[in-house]
């Protein structure tokens, strides 16, 4: 007989990153599009960046993290994996979301790269002015 375990989605973006998450109730481990967190990023800075949605509503340990994670860079992708663990969390349980909504981690990151345009080297930069 199987045992029914609750499971919790949620979808994180940041910039060009699109993270699905996945909670289980368990002891803390974090799966990474199939590789260990630490493998995934690297960086301990996104370990505890990551980590926040956890520590606002002390559930540190409590929950089995399963992620994929596509597109963008590693910081974009960081973020779009703390979005998406604080999405989850609200569907485990709604008495953390005045907690998330105050630590701000229910909000997506709108900042995105602006785009360039023609007759510009960059966004904004313009080619050099000659006069003659």
């Amino acid at each position: 007989m199987a045992e029914n375990k609750a499971v919790y989605w949620g979808t994180g973006r940041r910039k060009t990153s699109v993270a699905r998450v996945r909670l289980t109730p368990g002891t803390g481990q974090w799966t990474v599009n199939g590789r260990e967190f630490d493998a995934f990023f690297g960086r301990s800075a996104f370990k505890s960046f990551c980590e926040q949605p956890f520590k606002v509503t002390e559930t540190i340990g409590r929950f089995d993290v399963i992620a994929s994670i596509h597109g963008g860079g590693v910081s974009g992708q960081a973020g779009a994996l703390r979005h998406g663990i604080a999405r989850a969390l609200l569907e485990a349980g709604d008495d953390y979301r005045a907690e998330l909504k105050r630590a701000g981690l229910l909000r997506r990151d709108p900042r995105m790269v602006e785009r360039k345009k023609y007759g510009l080297k960059k966004a904004r930069k313009r080619p050099q002015f000659s006069k003659r």
